[in-house]
């Protein structure tokens, strides 16, 4: 029979086992600040994002707030190359303290991560040269539009395009970028990304974005119970929006200012 004195001793173990689970999960930023080091999932074959430049070193936007929070906390940056399958599992196993990946939220990864306040736009939407005028769905009435065939692009476009519009679809985005820079199409419909690619050829017929079809801001990924380490980089984040900071990096590797409502 157990006796009221070892019930007591096991609820008080169990207390402890928890306030220093608690306490081991609630420090990681102490942790962080006392090895002098913070660890960061980045991509490395993801332009814009995170890729190797001509020096062989790691550039683009992930790789810049990478830097920047690491600086901001005071450490030294420790980066480790990631896929889309891996990232949260390197983050769950303690193989890294933030993911900055291109890392989109929803539901299901919030459940098992948190997420900091927004950092890099992520949009889909239409674009074209300036001299095209194009605000809305509507004024593509008569305009020629590029599309990669079947992709999420497409989908949205297919439902918002007037009758009149001439859908032009490619099957892969390499033909649908040479379509339009060719002047086979008057606009192309795509992501941010594939733009900001476009945009580092310099070709003849810029991307400038119309409008947007659909938005999934980039998030940094942290751990569940780091309120500390969570509320820095939120911190870090409102600060850089407000000092340009933000501005410059979407200008450097997206080519477009950060948006207005961002």
């Amino acid at each position: 029979m157990t006796t009221r004195r070892h019930f007591t001793t096991i609820m008080a173990a169990g207390v402890a086992s928890l306030t220093l689970a608690g306490r081991a999960l609630a420090d990681t930023l102490d942790d962080i600040t006392k090895s002098g080091v913070l660890r960061v999932a980045v991509p490395q074959d993801l332009p814009p994002w995170g890729f190797v430049g001509p020096d062989m070193n790691l550039q683009g936007y992930d790789i810049d707030m990478a830097k920047l929070i690491a600086a901001k906390i005071g450490v030294k940056l420790q980066m480790t190359p990631v896929t889309s399958e891996n990232r949260i599992p390197y983050l769950q196993t303690g193989k890294v303290d933030l993911i900055i990946s291109s890392l989109g939220k929803n539901p299901a990864r919030a459940k098992v991560i948190d997420f900091s306040d927004k950092y890099a736009p992520f949009f889909s939407g239409v674009f074209g040269p300036a001299t095209i005028d194009v605000k809305t769905a509507a004024d593509l009435a008569g305009k020629s539009i590029a599309v990669t065939r079947g992709n999420i692009e497409d989908i949205a476009l297919s439902k918002l395009a007037p009758p009149s519009a001439q859908i032009m679809r490619y099957g892969d985005n390499q033909s649908t970028i040479s379509a339009f820079i060719s002047g086979q199409t008057q606009l192309i419909c795509t992501d941010s990304s594939t733009t900001a690619t476009i945009m580092a050829q310099n070709p003849p017929r810029a991307p400038l974005l119309k409008f947007i079809l659909q938005s999934s801001p980039c998030y940094v990924g942290v751990n569940k119970n780091q309120p500390a380490l969570l509320a820095k980089v939120n911190a870090i984040i409102a600060a850089a929006k407000a000092d340009g900071t933000l501005n410059k990096y979407c200008e450097t590797w997206l080519k477009q200012p950060l948006p207005a409502d961002f």
